[in-house]
């Protein structure tokens, strides 16, 4: 059993016209087709491609041996290391 909210909202005329003829057209009540269009708007937007970034590499051909991207505290550890004189 689903729990619903009710819920006052302003629809543009048009847009109501066109939710009610898709409502009777597709024998669905118009709360149905609401809430299909709005599953399908909140789909998409949380199912958007994000580009893929291309990070440069400066100096070598990646991470060092040993260094884990996932272990902050190693990380933060092998960059406050004393690496000599500069």
């Amino acid at each position: 059993m689903f729990l619903c909210m009710r819920t006052t909202i302003h629809i543009d005329d048009n847009l109501f016209a066109e939710l009610k003829g898709i409502a009777a057209s597709t024998g669905r009540t118009l709360t149905a087709v609401i809430h299909d269009a709005l599953r399908e708007s909140l789909s998409r937007r949380n199912h958007r491609e994000r580009p893929s970034i291309d990070l440069p590499i400066f100096r070598g051909a990646g991470v060092m041996p040993g260094v884990d991207l996932n272990d902050s505290a190693a990380l933060l550890d092998l960059m406050e290391e004393d690496h000599g004189p500069s």
